[in-house]
């Protein structure tokens, strides 16, 4: 059932960590952003033939790409010229890109709420990684902020 018109409206006075989105505050929207992000660009480009040649035009590519998502404040990824070297195995000159050639970093900035993410590799495996949340400007001992934007009583982020 459709909500009237000035419910709706009325969303615009909420604090930012009153879910607006179905059930999700904005600390868990943002970092579900930052999982569409990784998503996209990992599974838009894992399988691109890549040689030490082409590494900084497709980091370029990805980046730009990932960027005009909204939200998305920043993108870096760096291909290693030296994995994608040993990991070519025939005489063509190039392998396919997978998240063991490269290193990803993200900024996500959703309604304040600013998420730093980073891929890394575990058991061989790609993996994103929440690095900090930053709940208009209050973030946890450990750099994370509770989904209501607290530190947590113990300092933990509410983890």
């Amino acid at each position: 059932m459709a909500r009237p018109k000035e419910e709706v409206g009325a969303q615009n006075l909420l604090t930012p960590t009153t879910p607006r989105f179905g059930m999700a505050t904005d600390a868990q929207q943002a970092c579900f952003e930052a999982g569409i992000k990784f998503g996209s660009l990992y599974h838009q480009f894992a399988g691109t033939p890549v040689s030490p040649s082409s590494t900084r035009s497709l980091e370029t590519a990805m980046a730009k790409a990932i960027e005009n998502q909204p939200f998305c404040e920043s993108v870096t990824v760096e291909i290693h010229d030296d994995r994608v070297a040993d990991a070519i195995d025939h005489e063509n000159g190039y392998t396919e890109l997978t998240g063991s050639l490269m290193d990803v970093e993200m900024r996500i900035d959703h309604e304040g709420v600013v998420v730093d993410t980073r891929m890394t590799m575990r058991d061989g495996y790609p993996l994103m990684e929440l690095v900090s949340v930053d709940a208009n400007g209050v973030a946890g001992a450990n750099g994370v902020a509770g989904a209501d934007g607290s530190a947590g009583a113990d300092g933990s982020g509410g983890r």
